[in-house]
């Protein structure tokens, strides 16, 4: 029975609504576990795995992320090749993940684990979308604005989009703070269109006025 449920997972984790849930639980565990003093290398360590033992081994990662080898083998490979190298947290919690045959949601899990540890540390994350790549003096000078702003630490995330034309939008969650090119010229474009037709009804409030003299 157990088997047959492992095989019938859904293989995409985006595409499973219980994975975000899940995912949370072990990167909440994992951060405790490290204690305070511990969360900045054991971040480092599962982002290490994620980026550079993951990303750069495709075949290793399709071993322990998908469902063509059990978990007891996917264990073994673990204790073989990971965990002797590992930190004993790292090693006992990659080793927990395995067990639970959830290796699937290793980036997931890194995912949310860094920005809960941003969350307990009061920094924000602030998306900023240019027209062109930004020079790293204007990205100082937009990171002091928005840590005055904000009354915190912000983190930012650049996104060049060329449909801009000029200018840049500033995302910080929901609120969009837009001062890009495109924006102000559609802004233009209405408030021309609103005089014209405000000419307009003035022109027939002169004609209505002088028919009745």
């Amino acid at each position: 029975m157990e088997k047959q449920e492992l095989r019938s997972r859904i293989p995409s984790v985006m595409e499973d609504p219980g994975a975000q849930s899940v995912a949370k639980v072990y990167a909440l565990a994992y951060l405790d576990s490290a204690g305070v003093g511990g969360v900045s290398a054991a971040l480092d360590e599962l982002g290490s795995f994620v980026n550079d033992v993951l990303a750069k081994n495709p075949e290793f990662d399709h071993m322990l992320r998908t469902n063509e080898l059990s978990s007891d083998i996917k264990l073994q490979l673990l204790d073989r090749v990971i965990v002797p190298k590992s930190s004993p947290l790292f090693g006992r919690f990659i080793s927990v993940v395995g067990h639970h045959d959830r290796l699937d949601l290793i980036p997931l899990i890194h995912d949310l684990a860094v920005r809960e540890a941003e969350r307990r540390l009061s920094k924000r994350r602030v998306l900023v979308t240019s027209a062109s790549e930004l020079s790293a003096e204007t990205l100082e000078t937009v990171r002091q604005s928005m840590a005055t702003a904000l009354s915190t630490e912000p983190i930012l995330e650049t996104r060049v989009d060329p449909s801009l034309l000029g200018g840049m939008t500033i995302r910080v969650g929901d609120t969009v703070y837009d001062g890009s090119l495109k924006t102000q010229m559609k802004q233009l474009r209405v408030r021309l269109r609103e005089r014209c037709l405000n000419e307009i009804q003035r022109g027939r409030d002169r004609f209505s006025h002088q028919d009745r003299n």
